[in-house]
C-alpha cells in the first residue's frame, strides 16, 4: 500500500498514549533508565526492565528511550553545545533529516520530546523512503530564517544517499536557497554521521550517536520552535524525578 500521508503528525495511537494519564509512567521510566544508565547498564535490557516495570507500550519505550542518557553522556553533550548567537560568521553542518522531520512533525502536530540533554527530538520514523509533507517546505523555510537572523556563514545540508527521495529532497532544498539567496549547499552521503562526527564545524543534529563525538553542536530544532507562536508543547522526559542515592 502506498504512502498517502500528507503531514508528519501524531500517531494515530499517540492523543492516548501520551495523555496526561500516562504522563506519571512515563516521567517515572525516565528516570529509571537513566539511573540505570548512570550505573553503565546496557540500554537495550535496561529499557526492558523498565518498560516492563512500568506497562509502556512499544511507543511509549521508544519515547523514553530517545531521551535518556547518563550523566556523563548529558555533561558531554552540553559542554559542546554553542547558543545560537555562536554560530554568527561559522559554518553550519546539518543533519538534514534529523533536523527537517523535527520541524515538519512540530509543524504538523506531532508528540515532540525534550530529553535529558535539552534536546527535542520527535517521534516520526523514517523507514528507507523520505516523503515530502505539506509542512516540509515551511520547515526548511525555517531553518533559512533562523540561520540568517543567526548569522551563519552558511549551512550544508547532508542527506542519506540510500533514502528514497534523497535527490528530490536535495532539489527542493537547493531552490529554497536560490529563491531566497540563502548560502546552502546541499550534499547526498552515504555516511552524514561519520562527516558530522568529524567536522570541526557547528552541526545541527539531535543524533545521540552523533552528538557524543562530534566537536560542537547547536539545538537548532529547539531554538527554532521556541519562536513559534504559539511554541509548542513538549513532552519533557529528561530523568528530572531521579531520587538522589
Amino acid at each position: 500500500m502506498s504512502d498517502t500521508r500528507q503531514h508528519r503528525g501524531a500517531h494515530p495511537e499517540d492523543a492516548e498514549q501520551f495523555s496526561a494519564s500516562h504522563r506519571p509512567a512515563l516521567e517515572a521510566a525516565s528516570a529509571d533508565l537513566c539511573w540505570l544508565l548512570d550505573r553503565g547498564y546496557a540500554l537495550r535490557s535496561s529499557l526492558a526492565l523498565t518498560g516492563d516495570r512500568h506497562g509502556l507500550t512499544q511507543r511509549q519505550r521508544l519515547a523514553v528511550a530517545r531521551c535518556a542518557c547518563s550523566a556523563a553522556q548529558r555533561a558531554r553533550r552540553l559542554a559542546h553545545r554553542l547558543e545560537p548567537s555562536e554560530l554568527a560568521g561559522r559554518e553550519l553542518w546539518i543533519d538534514g533529516y534529523n533536523l527537517l522531520i523535527t520541524l515538519e512533525a512540530a509543524l504538523g502536530g506531532g508528540v515532540l520530546l525534550q530529553g535529558r540533554d535539552d534536546g527535542v527530538r520527535d517521534m516520526a520514523s523514517l523507514h528507507g523512503t523520505y516523503r515530502e509533507v505539506a509542512e516540509t517546505r515551511a520547515a526548511a523555510e525555517f531553518v533559512g530564517l533562523a540561520t540568517v537572523r543567526w548569522g551563519a556563514a552558511a549551512c550544508h545540508w547532508l542527506l542519506d544517499r540510500p533514502v528514497g527521495n534523497s535527490g528530490r529532497l536535495k532539489a527542493l532544498l537547493s531552490t529554497l536557497a536560490a529563491e531566497h539567496q540563502w548560502p546552502w549547499d546541499v550534499r547526498l552521503e552515504f555516511s552524514p554521521d561519520k562527516i558530522l562526527r568529524e567536522t570541526p564545524d557547528p552541526i545541527a543534529t539531535t543524533d545521540s550517536v552523533v552528538l557524543d563525538h562530534c566537536g560542537a553542536w547547536c539545538n537548532v530544532a529547539r531554538e527554532i520552535l521556541r519562536d513559534l507562536h504559539p511554541p509548542p508543547a513538549l513532552l519533557v522526559l529528561d530523568g528530572s524525578s531521579l531520587q538522589k542515592t
